[in-house]
């Protein structure tokens, strides 16, 4: 559980400790009024156990605060989009994140995804994610250990050869054509990208430059299981477990896929930008 997460809960537990405290009531006649047991009132206040918006809503008219049901499911949504600090995160370096989505992507069956500006880690060559990390790092100011970053990052993309999974990647197209890395290096990254067309787990879709869009191209993000979102900012990585911000971040992807193309389309849009970086 993030750091973040933990100190937003317990924020939660105090001010919900505050309304009973105001309200005159002692731990144990407050349990009483709920119809709980006095160890789940103990637990929210302090921060052990998260609150569903409908203990929330007890817990105020326990309170005879009712008005306030609104403020602490406020403060409930907060809790569902955690946020995690790049600068935290990466004070041992860039190896334990990756890591982390090892395990992660592990315990996914389906996921849908999509980039804007870079090609995704889940299709990576170890070249064009060496020359990523060593940038972040840089930027981050953070410790460099970048093969052992490399090599992680390499084991997540295991999954790929798992039967029972489904990966469904949407790229915006200049990401095909965002020379973050040497040419030679672009170039493997892009032959890359051709050989995983085709694969029963994944379903690559390249939104195409010019193509007709009901939205603008958004920021990148990953869906694990229709349960959760990831969101990376350049300081911040945002999950959102809440149904309503699942299901918004859905009706996105589904209408970037819709202008997305696929198969040879998608191929050929690939090659086009290959071309671009070795003419024929």
């Amino acid at each position: 559980m993030s750091t973040d997460f933990q100190t937003a809960r317990v924020a939660l537990g105090a001010r919900l400790r505050e309304l009973r405290t105001e309200a005159g009531h002692n731990g144990k006649e407050f349990a009483e009024r709920l119809g709980w047991q006095r160890s789940k009132v103990s637990r929210l206040e302090h921060g052990k156990q998260t609150a569903t918006a409908d203990d929330l809503d007890a817990w105020a008219s326990a309170a005879d605060a009712p008005g306030e049901a609104a403020d602490l499911k406020s403060r409930l949504r907060g809790l569902e989009s955690q946020q995690r600090s790049w600068r935290r995160q990466l004070a041992a370096g860039h190896r334990p994140v990756q890591d982390r989505y090892v395990a992660a992507y592990q315990d996914t069956r389906t996921m849908r995804g999509y980039e804007a500006t870079v090609i995704p880690g889940l299709f990576q060559t170890p070249d064009y994610a060496r020359h990523l990390l060593i940038q972040n790092a840089q930027l981050m100011q953070s410790p460099r250990d970048t093969e052992a970053a490399v090599q992680a990052r390499m084991r997540r993309q295991e999954v790929l050869y798992q039967t029972g999974k489904l990966f469904r990647v949407l790229v915006w197209e200049g990401a095909l054509h965002a020379l973050v890395c040497p040419a030679e290096a672009m170039a493997g990254q892009l032959d890359r990208l051709v050989g995983l067309i085709g694969m029963s787990t994944v379903e690559l879709g390249i939104v195409p430059l010019g193509a007709p869009l009901t939205l603008t191209p958004k920021h990148g993000f990953w869906m694990f299981d229709e349960e959760r979102v990831i969101v990376e900012t350049i300081n911040t990585e945002l999950q959102f477990e809440g149904a309503d911000d699942v299901a918004l971040y859905g009706r996105v992807w589904d209408q970037l896929n819709d202008a997305a193309l696929y198969g040879a389309k998608a191929h050929r849009l690939i090659a086009r930008a290959r071309a671009q970086i070795h003419p024929v």
